[in-house]
């Protein structure tokens, strides 16, 4: 029977060092919060429950958190005062009275520990049979850092840089801050933890000690960008590169290709299918998933969009909670705004924008056109500059266009209004009634020819040139 696990992961820091008026946890990274990577690998690992640990901004902390997670099975808890990291796994203690397993530590400015890790965690400790298990670096300059020190090979206790002798600062191995500790003994020590050290602190390091009186310690290592905390915003970005360095190696692993790896963003959570083609300056977030073979020029920002099989998006189309279809061809420079949802093989051209709009199997407007609130058939034709007119200034009103329609150049279509299957409107139309099927439709004012026009205005002009002509300029005498 697998040993229940539970998880705390503490986000009750200020982050002095970020100069923000925001919690440090909440601070983006890849869209996301800082807290929110750590947090889903716990989830991923099966805690439950996850307990994060929250105190500066508490109330901001937890929502933005159950934001992220609604379904989670999360318990929060409140450290009041900072008073270290075992007070704060102590404050936890209460969100998991009654939990007898496995308690995994965290910490919400950690966003690259990997899943694996966390598992490799969990099996050494299932192998070691003590009750407390941790992660740990190499670091060839550990200054700062705490120390993992061993006597005859055997984990034994960590001591913070601060503390150390001069022998222990040349240890090189650092302790990472991540833990695997047994309930029946993670409260009772934490109760007995004092703050008799440099920093006047309750240390979470004192653990450690504890724990090896009692047996193993077990240490797996994990590489140091794995485990490096976030204090400052040069700390930030610098996780941010890691951490999309990391996911677009996957991507190019399961069969994408990246023109140009570093300059193309993409968020955890992104699918994208293999042989899809990637060009530089692409921007990939939210729930987006992409399709196999398609092609994505430079420049394109995908949001929480679809992009079937076999679409290409030329340079510098955005796409935003829109879903298109298989064999379709957008841009250069379109706009596909919420609520799009194109069926396969439309194309939509240069400076083409559309909102709420359903637009049906191989229909095309290629230039210059806005199409909101439409529902519009297969086959259709819209010239360029058409626009639907949709907002009457309190609401919005649907267009609908039937299949195999063609709307010239420049045309208006009023809403609410309905255009007929196979029905044409001439170019420079306004359509403010429906159009019958097979109709045409014309709106606009005759054309007159005046002949003669430009002759008889160019001797207008002369005339009155001979009738009033320019004076010398006025000369002034000394």
């Amino acid at each position: 029977m697998t040993t229940p696990l539970a998880a705390v992961v503490l986000c009750a820091g200020k982050g002095t060092r970020m100069r923000s008026e925001k919690a440090k946890v909440l601070h983006p990274i890849l869209g996301k919060p800082l807290c929110f990577y750590p947090l889903m690998r716990a989830l991923e690992l099966g805690a439950s429950p996850v307990v994060p640990v929250v105190g500066h901004q508490a109330a901001e902390v937890e929502q933005a958190v159950r934001a992220l997670f609604p379904a989670g099975p999360l318990r929060f808890a409140l450290q009041k005062e900072q008073r270290g990291t075992a007070d704060a796994v102590r404050s936890a203690e209460g969100a998991l009275q009654g939990f007898q397993g496995r308690v995994l530590i965290l910490y919400g400015d950690v966003p690259l520990v990997r899943r694996e890790t966390l598992a490799a965690l969990v099996d050494a400790h299932e192998r070691g049979g003590g009750v407390l298990s941790l992660v740990s670096t190499r670091l060839e300059d550990p200054t700062g850092y705490g120390r993992v020190i061993r006597e005859g090979g055997k984990v034994v206790r960590i001591v913070e840089h601060k503390d150390c002798t001069p022998a222990q600062r040349e240890v090189r191995d650092c302790n990472a801050g991540i833990y695997l500790v047994d309930s029946s003994f993670l409260w009772t020590a934490l109760a007995n933890i004092r703050s008799t050290n440099a920093q006047g602190e309750f240390y979470l390091t004192d653990l450690v000690e504890m724990a090896a009186q009692k047996g193993p310690v077990p240490a797996i290592d994990a590489d140091f960008n794995e485990t490096a905390g976030v204090n400052d915003r040069v700390e930030l970005s610098a996780r941010a590169r890691d951490l999309q360095a990391r996911i677009n190696i996957q991507h190019m692993r399961n069969g994408v290709s990246l023109a140009d790896p570093a300059t193309t963003y993409i968020e955890e959570g992104v699918t994208i299918g293999s042989d899809t083609e990637v060009g530089p300056g692409v921007s990939l977030s939210g729930a987006t998933v992409v399709g196999r073979h398609v092609s994505i020029a430079q420049g394109c920002i995908l949001h929480a969009s679809s992009v079937a099989d076999g679409t290409t998006l030329k340079p510098y189309t955005v796409l935003e909670e829109a879903k298109v279809g298989e064999r379709c061809i957008l841009g250069p420079f379109s706009r596909l705004r919420p609520g799009t949802d194109l069926a396969e093989e439309v194309h939509l051209g240069n400076f083409v924008e559309t909102k709420k709009a359903r637009i049906g199997k191989g229909s095309k407007a290629n230039h210059l056109a806005y199409l909101g609130d439409a529902k519009i058939g297969s086959g259709v034709n819209v010239g360029a500059g058409t626009i639907t007119c949709n907002y009457d200034g309190v609401n919005k009103h649907v267009t609908e266009l039937g299949d195999k329609v063609f709307i010239g150049s420049d045309s208006q279509l009023v809403a609410p209004v309905k255009v007929g299957d196979g029905a044409y409107v001439g170019a420079g139309t306004t359509v403010t009634k429906d159009v019958p099927p097979g109709s045409l439709a014309v709106s606009r004012t005759p054309q007159v020819n005046l002949e003669g026009w430009v002759e008889r205005k160019k001797a207008r002009k002369a005339k009155s040139a001979e009738a009033d002509p320019v004076k010398p300029d006025k000369v002034s005498v000394g």
